[in-house]
C-alpha cells in the first residue's frame, strides 16, 4: 500500500524551504565578502590573492548541512503545532459513535478556523444524535403501542376460526373488527412517523406565511358539534413547510377531539417584535394545572380523560412539541379557567438559527 504523505510533513517542507534559502543566502554574502578582501602590504599595496582558495567551501558546506538540519527541525515542531488541533478533532471524531454521540468537540480555547470546523462537527454530532434518538423511540414507540391491536386481531381470526358454527356473516363481522383495527394501527403509524420527522430538525428552511397555513389547516377540518373560528393576520416566518402545516394540524386536531358537544376552536396567528405565533385555543372540561406538562409526552392523556371523539392515540401535543423543538422554540400551554386548553408557539425571527 503507497504510504501517505502526511499533512505535517507538507508543512514541514513548506516552513523549512524559505526559512533554509534565507538562510543560506545570509551566510553567504558575508563569506563570499570575505574571499574578496586581500590583505594589505606595507607600502598600502594588496598581495594577489586567488579568490577561490580564500573561499571556505568546508565551513560553507557544513553551516547548510547544519541549516538544512536547522530548518527542517523547525519546519517540524512549527508544523506540529499547527496539525495538534486537527489531530485532536480526528481522535475525538474517531471516539464518537451511536452509543455516545453526546460527546461535543467545544472550542478547544481557540478562535479561528479550527473552532469553526469543531462547531460545523459539533453540529452535525447534534442532529446525528437527534436522528438516533428518535429512531429509537420511534421503534420503542412503535413495539408498545402496535402489540395490543396486533393481538387483538390475532384473537379475533383465532375466536372465528375455531367457532363450529362460523359463517358468512360472522366472518364478516370479524373481519371489519380487523379492518378497523388496521385502520387504527394505520393513524398511529402515520402519528409516529410525523413525531419522528419532528425530532429531526430543519435542514432547509423556506419562507412563508404562517397565516396561510393556519387557513388552510382550518379549511379541511370538518366538525359537526364543534365550531372553528379563525383570526389571522398576515404571519411571515421561515422554517420546514411540513412540518409546521404538520404542528397547526395536531393543534387544531387535539382541540376538536379533546372538547365538548357544541364546543369551539380558535385558531390565531399574530407577529410580535419579529416573532410568528400561533395560538389555538378550545373548550372543554377543565385541565388541572398539575397535569399540563404531561399532555406533551408521547402517550401521555388526563387521568380523566377528556370528553372526545375517542380515535387519538396520545401524540398529537408530542408531535407539536417535537416540531417545535426542531425549529428552537417551546410550545406553551395553558388551562383555561372556564375548561379548554391554550397552546401557544412561538417561533424565532425569520425562522431558524443555523
Amino acid at each position: 500500500m503507497k504510504r501517505r504523505s502526511t499533512l505535517r510533513r507538507q508543512l514541514m517542507l513548506i516552513y523549512a524551504g524559505p526559512f533554509f534559502i534565507i538562510s543560506a543566502v545570509l551566510l553567504t554574502i558575508p563569506l563570499l565578502g570575505a574571499s574578496q578582501t586581500s590583505p594589505v602590504a606595507p607600502g598600502g599595496e594588496p598581495h594577489p590573492v586567488e579568490r577561490s582558495a580564500e573561499f571556505p567551501v568546508t565551513t560553507w558546506s557544513l553551516s547548510l548541512f547544519g541549516l538544512m538540519v536547522l530548518s527542517l527541525l523547525v519546519g517540524w515542531v512549527v508544523a506540529g503545532r499547527f496539525v495538534a488541533p486537527l489531530r485532536t478533532i480526528n481522535s475525538t471524531a474517531r471516539e464518537i459513535s451511536a452509543n455516545n454521540l453526546h460527546r461535543r468537540l467545544g472550542s478547544m480555547g481557540r478562535n479561528d478556523e479550527f473552532a469553526e470546523l469543531a462547531e460545523t462537527l459539533d453540529d452535525l454530532f447534534a442532529r446525528l444524535e437527534a436522528a438516533f434518538a428518535a429512531q429509537r423511540q420511534f421503534v420503542a414507540n412503535a413495539s408498545h403501542e402496535l402489540r395490543t391491536p396486533l393481538t387483538a386481531q390475532r384473537t379475533l381470526l383465532q375466536v372465528a376460526m375455531a367457532d363450529p358454527d362460523v359463517n358468512v356473516d360472522s366472518m364478516r363481522s370479524a373481519s371489519e373488527e380487523v379492518l378497523a383495527l388496521g385502520a387504527a394501527q394505520e393513524r398511529l403509524i402515520g402519528a409516529l412517523l410525523s413525531l419522528s420527522d419532528g425530532q429531526v430538525g430543519v435542514e432547509r428552511p423556506v419562507a412563508f406565511d404562517l397565516a396561510a397555513v393556519a387557513r388552510r389547516v382550518a379549511m379541511t377540518r370538518r366538525a359537526t358539534d364543534v365550531r372553528i373560528t379563525t383570526r389571522l393576520q398576515p404571519t411571515p416566518m421561515a422554517g420546514d413547510l411540513e412540518l409546521v402545516e404538520s404542528l397547526v394540524a395536531n393543534l387544531v386536531d387535539n382541540g376538536l377531539r379533546h372538547n365538548v358537544p357544541d364546543g369551539w376552536v380558535e385558531v390565531v396567528t399574530e407577529t410580535e417584535a419579529g416573532f410568528a405565533r400561533v395560538i389555538v385555543r378550545n373548550s372543554g372540561p377543565v385541565v388541572p394545572h398539575e397535569e399540563l406538562h404531561r399532555l406533551f409526552e408521547p402517550f401521555q392523556r388526563m387521568k380523566a380523560q377528556r370528553v372526545g371523539h375517542g380515535d387519538g392515540h396520545g401524540l398529537g401535543l408530542a408531535i407539536v412539541r417535537a416540531i417545535a423543538w426542531a425549529h428552537s422554540c417551546d410550545p406553551v400551554a395553558r388551562a383555561l379557567p372556564e375548561g379548554g386548553l391554550e397552546v401557544r408557539v412561538t417561533f424565532p425571527p425569520r425562522g431558524v438559527p443555523q
